[in-house]
């Protein structure tokens, strides 16, 4: 069976999709394979990949299309290695490689605010926090949160199951959003990534795929994103916004994954003590 073949037969599963992508980001050099002549496929043959990691074409094959489910912690880890993972994407990998159980698409029951959670929300005062669930609805924001990120929304709209805010949808389908984000593109580009890292662990979820569906439909850019399999846990960083009230700040976030382990995490945002986006925030916060 040719080269070409190999890469493109067979039934595609999500596993394979994230290691075609990954294939197809790095070059032979790279990774230390001398390439001679024209090449049909971009990035890594799937032979060249299978010879880097010590696996047969024929394993790595079945593995890609969900044929193998038992892949051993040293043939993951010598995929990651070939790769160039990063810890994030090595995750992913594992969560991929090693369903937990194959069943059919489910919906989960609606997500709700736990009453700790929203307290701490509520108590944080000027610091603008959301309460997310594990597809990015907001299940809850403190009236800072609100002001920073949503203020034309109504705000008991996170109490609301039939009209609930979903950061995702806001971000790329909402003009308010898009225009509040002077990093849009970075900004949209983690967030696809965090809802991949998020969905290999509810896979099984008919929620899920909805609202990829969505905003596959909807938006050309997400559609984009989606595809290139990028990975990333959020966990903190820096966001710039051009707020329509206050003008520009740049704010410090934090995530913090609840311990339940039920994909929901507070969301804050936080400004450098004494700095002119401290200002903006507190003159912005004054109205709560």
């Amino acid at each position: 069976m040719s080269a070409q073949s190999l890469d493109t037969d067979g039934p595609v599963t999500e596993l394979g999709e994230f290691l075609r992508s990954r294939r197809d980001r790095l070059t032979p050099a790279e990774v230390g394979i001398t390439s001679y002549g024209r090449r049909r496929v971009p990035g890594l043959r799937r032979e060249e990949l299978a010879q880097l990691a010590g696996v047969s074409v024929t394993y790595l094959t079945r593995l890609e299309q969900g044929q193998s489910q038992n892949a051993s912690d040293a043939i993951i880890d010598a995929l990651a290695r070939a790769l160039l993972l990063d810890a994030d994407e090595r995750a992913h990998l594992y969560a991929l490689a090693r369903p937990v159980t194959v069943r059919r698409p489910r919906t989960s029951l609606p997500e709700v605010a736990g009453h700790g959670a929203e307290r701490l929300l509520h108590a944080m005062g000027e610091v603008p926090a959301l309460l997310l669930g594990r597809f990015n609805d907001i299940l809850a924001w403190n009236r800072a949160g609100h002001l920073l990120l949503a203020g034309h929304l109504d705000f008991g709209a996170p109490a609301r199951e039939a009209d609930r805010p979903n950061q995702l949808r806001l971000l790329f389908l909402d003009e308010h959003t898009r225009d509040l984000h002077r990093d849009w593109a970075d900004e949209a580009a983690l967030a696809v990534a965090s809802l991949r890292y998020v969905a290999a662990r509810f896979a099984d979820d008919r929620r899920l795929a909805e609202l990829v569906g969505e905003l596959s439909v909807n938006s050309p850019e997400f559609a984009r994103l989606w595809a290139g399999h990028d990975v990333r846990l959020c966990t903190s960083g820096s966001k710039r916004f051009r707020h329509p009230e206050v003008g520009e700040l740049e704010l410090r976030y934090e995530v913090l994954h609840l311990p339940e382990g039920n994909g929901q995490r507070i969301l804050t945002h936080t400004a450098e003590p004494g700095s002119a986006s401290a200002a903006a925030l507190r003159l912005l916060t004054s109205t709560a």
